[in-house]
């Protein structure tokens, strides 16, 4: 894989992912733009809680983020490219100001910041998502935010 994108498909893919994040952005967030890049039966895998998002649903993780973190925004260090494939080194910043849901219930507001690594895998076919797998490091967002010193303390059901 690259760093830079070669063909013109590879170009195409960079210009829909930096305008997928773009979407995902709290100060500019756009929920329907960001599920109108997903190709019909595309779909998004947040890894970390261990649950797919398909159809209208597809906005639902970038609603929870944005909700808990209002000045959430994704920096991105590297992006590498193979045809279809694109791959993103980034870290998921912001201030947790609103509830986060998790599967296990509701992490309320801590008001401390996040800089949590993530790497998200993306396959799009004709300038479209088909699949956004997305694996933050849970374990730093939660201990960024303080929960482990009393797990069971800070899900609130």
């Amino acid at each position: 894989m690259d760093h830079q994108p070669k063909t013109a498909e590879e170009q195409r893919n960079a210009v829909v992912i930096r305008e997928l994040y773009a979407s995902a952005e709290a100060a500019a967030k756009n929920t329907p733009k960001f599920v109108s890049m997903f190709g019909d039966g595309g779909y998004f895998y947040d890894v970390g809680a261990g649950k797919k998002y398909y159809g209208k649903d597809l906005g639902y993780v970038v609603d929870l983020y944005a909700s808990a973190f209002p000045d959430m925004h994704r920096e991105l260090y590297n992006m590498y490219f193979n045809d279809d494939l694109v791959v993103v080194e980034l870290s998921l910043n912001g201030t947790h100001r609103g509830n986060l849901a998790i599967p296990e219930g509701v992490i309320p507001p801590t008001n401390k910041e996040i800089h949590a690594p993530c790497c998200d895998v993306f396959h799009l076919v004709d300038g479209k998502v088909v699949s956004f797998h997305c694996y933050v490091a849970v374990s730093i967002l939660l201990g960024q935010l303080g929960v482990f010193k009393n797990l069971s303390a800070a899900i609130k059901k």
